[in-house]
C-alpha cells in the first residue's frame, strides 16, 4: 500500500509512504506433556506455550521515502514483540525498528537508529520464515542493534557493512561500551549462490567480552528447490575469567512443487556443552514444515523433534528435574501479510 505526498515548500518534491503489515497466530502441542503439567518443553523463542491457541504478533510498518532519504517505523504487538524487546521491559507493544537512512549514491547508504540484526538465517516476522518455530541459534543470538552503520554495494557480487552500536538488544546504553558490527556479502555472477559473513562484538555492561561470528549461505538448485545454511559461534569472556563459547549449525532444505504448496526440512545442531547459553548440553532438532499458500495467507502445519545428549525435557510425571532426552511437538500456525 503506497501513498504519494507533495511538499508544501517545493511542489516538485514528492515522497512516497508505504504501509505494510502482518499478523500470525498458532497452536502448539508438546507430546511429552500430554496433560496439564505446567511444563512446556520449549527452549526457543516465540512458541512458549502448551495446548494453547496463541497470538504471535501483529505488525505495522511505515516507510516514507523522499529523494535519497528514508524513514522507517516498524511496530509490533503481541508475545513475539514482548520477547523481542526483553531488554526494554518486555512490553507487549514494541518498536521493532525505527531508523533513518541516507543514500548519497546507489552504492553507499548510511543508517542510524534501531534495526533487526544481520546475524543468522531466520527473521523476527513469522511470514518471512518457512518454519514457524525458531532455531536455537536465532533464540540465543542478537535480536536487534541500535547505532549507526554504513552499507556499501561495490557491485552485484560484492558488498559490505560496518557499524557501531549499543551492546546487543539494547535500545539505550548510557555507558562507554559499544559493539562493532560487520558483514561481507559475496555472490556468484548468476546470483544463485549468496554468502554472508557476519560479526557483532564488544564489551557489555558487565565488562564481559562478547564476540559472535556467523555465516549464512543460500543456493538455488532449481526453480523448485533451494538450500540454506547457517553456522555461528558465540564467544563470551567475563571480566577476569576465561573464554567459553556455544556454537551451532543448521541446514534448510526448501522444496516447492507448486506455488500453492511447499515443504521445508530444518536440521540444527546446537552445542552449549560449556553452559554459556544455560544448557550445558548438546542439542539436535529437526523440523518439517508445510507451507500452504492462499494469496498472502500461509498455513503452516509443523512437526518438530528436539533431542539432548543429557535429559532436558520434562515428562508429565516429572516434578523437579527433567528425565527425557527428547520431545516431539506439533504446531499449526497461520501468517498473513499485506
Amino acid at each position: 500500500m503506497t501513498f504519494y505526498f507533495s511538499q508544501a515548500q517545493d511542489s516538485t518534491a514528492k515522497g512516497s509512504l508505504t504501509l505494510t503489515g502482518s499478523v500470525d497466530a498458532y497452536y502448539r502441542f508438546n507430546f511429552q506433556n500430554a496433560k496439564d503439567s505446567g511444563r512446556k518443553n520449549n527452549y526457543t523463542s516465540f512458541t512458549n506455550s502448551q495446548n494453547s491457541f496463541e497470538l504471535g504478533m501483529a505488525s505495522l510498518k511505515a516507510d516514507y521515502s523522499i529523494g535519497k532519504v528514508d524513514g522507517v517505523l516498524d511496530l509490533g504487538f503481541g508475545t513475539r514483540a514482548q520477547e523481542f524487546s526483553y531488554n526494554d521491559g518486555g512490553s507487549m507493544a514494541a518498536i521493532k525498528q525505527a531508523y533513518v537512512s541516507f543514500a548519497p549514491s546507489s552504492k553507499v547508504k548510511f543508517t542510524m537508529g534501531k534495526w533487526a540484526t544481520h546475524i543468522g538465517y531466520e527473521l523476527l516476522d513469522a511470514y518471512l520464515n518457512r518454519n514457524y518455530s525458531m532455531d536455537y541459534m536465532f533464540s540465543y543470538g542478537p535480536f536487534f542493534h541500535t547505532g549507526i552503520k554504513m552499507d556499501v554495494t561495490a557491485n552485484s557480487n560484492f558488498g559490505f557493512m560496518i557499524g557501531v552500536a549499543n551492546p546487543n538488544d539494547m535500545t539505550t546504553a548510557s555507558f562507554a561500551k559499544k559493539f562493532i558490527l560487520g558483514q561481507i556479502h559475496l555472490a556468484t555472477t548468476n546470483a544463485k549462490v549468496n554468502a554472508y559473513i557476519n560479526y557483532a562484538g564488544g564489551k557489555d555492561l558487565s565488562d564481559a567480552s562478547n564476540n559472535q561470528i556467523d555465516a549464512v549461505v543460500t543456493g538455488v538448485v532449481s526453480s523448485k528447490f533451494n538450500i540454506g545454511y547457517n553456522g555461528t559461534i558465540k564467544m563470551v569472556k567475563p571480566s577476569g575469567g576465561s573464554s567459553d563459547s556455544w556454537w551451532g549449525s543448521a541446514v534448510y532444505l526448501n522444496f516447492d512443487p507448486c506455488t500453492a504448496f511447499g515443504l521445508t526440512l530444518r536440521g540444527e545442531y546446537f552445542d552449549d556443552e560449556k553452559g554459556v547459553a544455560g544448557f550445558s548440553n548438546k542439542i539436535f532438532d529437526v523440523t518439517l514444515s508445510g507451507n500452504i499458500r492462499i494469496n498472502n495467507l500461509t498455513i503452516i502445519p509443523e512437526f518438530r523433534l528436539d533431542s539432548g545428549e543429557e535429559p532436558l525435557f520434562f515428562k508429565n510425571s516429572d516434578t523437579n528435574n527433567p528425565t527425557a532426552k527428547s520431545a516431539g511437538s506439533f504446531i499449526l500456525a497461520a501468517t498473513y501479510h499485506f
